[in-house]
């Protein structure tokens, strides 16, 4: 996809990743459409709607109208519940239909309408704890909901035929980004830094997570969306580095 006044549609396009990607494809000239429900309010997106024309769709991921897909060439799918649950404030059945239903219907959707690729944000925490440092081959263990209904995405959307698909598992994010996020580990971090002087960490402290700069997990995506098809098409690639 190399032409490039390429159109694409960005679910969860006003998020934390969202708005950093978003930027990126209009820097190189894309032609984009944030589908997104706005939950956050858009400011992370006001300045570049009103400068650069960018489309906003203010939408669900699991009832919008299929046909804001026609004459896309590729859909990113970045809406979800981006987060673990552990104290159980989130009804159940949302994780069920935002993760995992509203994915599914929009790879579906998405070849129904001729779209050629569709790129989904899935999480490294589909691998759950592991002893070694996983790779793609690496069994899944998702422990929490979260991961759970990721995981049960991916085998979803990898079954569609009729149009190209490929899966990001992405390592944590860090990063500044214009809707901000303070709840990712080295976020979180440099907040505490910041406010009390000092680094708060977790117990034991001996515990291990692959992080990924925000702005590679856009370079990342967009990477996916000028390959070859016959490359990525069916594709799990973890995104982040063990350097």
């Amino acid at each position: 996809m190399g032409d490039h006044e390429l159109k694409v549609l960005v679910t969860g396009g006003a998020g934390y990743i969202g708005s950093v990607f978003v930027r990126e494809l209009i820097k190189r000239g894309y032609n984009v459409t944030v589908l997104d429900l706005m939950l956050f309010g858009d400011s992370s997106l006001r300045d570049i709607v009103r400068e650069k024309g960018v489309s906003v769709v203010k939408a669900d991921v699991r009832s919008y109208d299929p046909s804001i897909l026609r004459g896309q060439d590729a859909v990113v799918d970045l809406a979800a519940i981006s987060q673990p649950d552990p104290q159980g404030f989130i009804d159940e059945k949302l994780f069920y239909e935002i993760n995992y239903y509203a994915p599914v219907r929009t790879v579906n959707l998405a070849a129904k309408h001729g779209v050629e690729k569709y790129i989904f944000a899935s999480t490294c925490s589909v691998y759950g704890f592991q002893e070694r440092v996983v790779d793609e081959s690496s069994p899944p263990n998702p422990l929490e909901l979260y991961a759970k209904t990721k995981y049960m995405a991916e085998k979803g959307i990898l079954s569609v035929k009729g149009v190209t698909r490929t899966i990001l598992r992405l390592a944590t994010v860090y990063g500044l980004s214009p809707k901000m996020r303070f709840d990712l580990v080295v976020n979180a971090m440099t907040l505490t830094l910041f406010k009390e002087g000092r680094i708060r960490v977790g117990k034991p402290g001996e515990q291990k997570r692959p992080v990924v700069h925000v702005a590679d997990v856009a370079e990342a995506i967009v990477k996916v969306l000028e390959a070859p098809k016959d490359v990525v098409d069916g594709e799990i690639f973890n995104v982040g580095s063990n350097d």
